[in-house]
């Protein structure tokens, strides 16, 4: 089995479900509120261990009660998390609001996950045993660089969501092999609101780019060959909540377990157009079988 290695955050996510989002200084009445675990490397690590990979969990929780129902679901999930630390303190939040279109806003409090700034005895050794490291940027950025340092010095593939969007140092984007932003990240790191445009840019600095579109697909480029846009399957959208996750974790998984470029993102494309039909984040991922069972090779 391909077997994924995530170092990034854990978080509880408080859901706000509402007719329209509310503008600033207005208060408007939800009709739902949800807790569902999640954060963008326990995402990402859910939806692959979903997908059919072995998958590790490198990252920190707190003392209080989301933490141990992060690590239980994690562990529910089919996740390993010998290397998910537990910090006094309490556990990372995310307060999202979803409207009735599927679209979220989202504050992120870091709490346990501020404390995961480098890698700790025994991280290094289950990079190097991984088939590839998930990276995302709701940790500190010291871990993040010797994260995908120490990977690259063991030859393991880095797949890096640059989310939230912020300036990534050079030696960072040295050691990537896949960037995954979406369009308005491509566009913030680039300064190119153009995908292709973004694209293109960006392989100056790393050697794989695939920007994600939402319901228009993908692009994706690579140095040396022209960029191509892979459709998304048109589905109506309940929760966008951690598509983009799913879409990396299960393209990971897909790249482990050799699958051509092409499709290999349409697998993931499939996976993400089911998980945005479900509402909540880990909760709305699809499994194997059901992935298999909607897609065309």
């Amino acid at each position: 089995m391909t077997h994924i290695a995530v170092l990034g955050s854990t978080n509880m996510d408080l859901v706000a479900y509402v007719t329209k989002a509310p503008r600033l200084g207005e208060t408007v009445t939800g009709r739902e509120f949800r807790t569902v675990p999640g954060g963008k490397g326990a995402n990402q690590a859910v939806a692959a261990a979903h997908a059919g990979a072995t998958v590790s969990m490198i990252g920190a929780v707190g003392t209080d009660s989301f933490g141990a129902r992060l690590r239980s679901t994690l562990e529910h999930s089919g996740v390993d998390t010998d290397h998910l630390r537990t910090v006094e303190g309490p556990s990372g939040t995310a307060h999202i609001v979803v409207d009735d279109e599927g679209a979220n806003a989202i504050v992120v409090i870091p709490g346990a996950n501020g404390t995961v700034d480098h890698l700790v005895p025994g991280d290094e050794g289950l990079i190097a045993t991984a088939d590839a490291l998930l990276l995302q940027l709701e940790i500190p950025l010291p871990a993040v660089l010797a994260g995908a340092q120490a990977a690259r010095a063991h030859g393991i593939r880095t797949i890096l969501t640059p989310a939230p969007a912020q300036p990534l140092p050079i030696e960072l984007l040295n050691a990537v092999d896949l960037l995954v932003p979406n369009e308005h990240e491509a566009a913030t790191l680039t300064g190119r609101t153009d995908p292709r445009s973004a694209a293109v840019a960006l392989l100056e600095e790393v050697p794989e780019v695939v920007v994600t579109l939402g319901s228009a697909g993908c692009l994706y480029a690579a140095r040396d060959a022209e960029p191509v846009t892979v459709p998304a399957p048109q589905v109506t959208a309940v929760d966008s909540t951690a598509a983009g996750d799913t879409f990396v974790g299960t393209l990971a998984v897909a790249l482990g377990e050799g699958r051509p470029m092409p499709q290999a993102l349409r697998w993931a494309a499939e996976a993400a157009a089911m998980s945005v039909q479900r509402e909540g984040a880990s909760t709305s991922m699809p499994y194997r079988s059901e992935i298999d069972a909607q897609f065309t090779a």
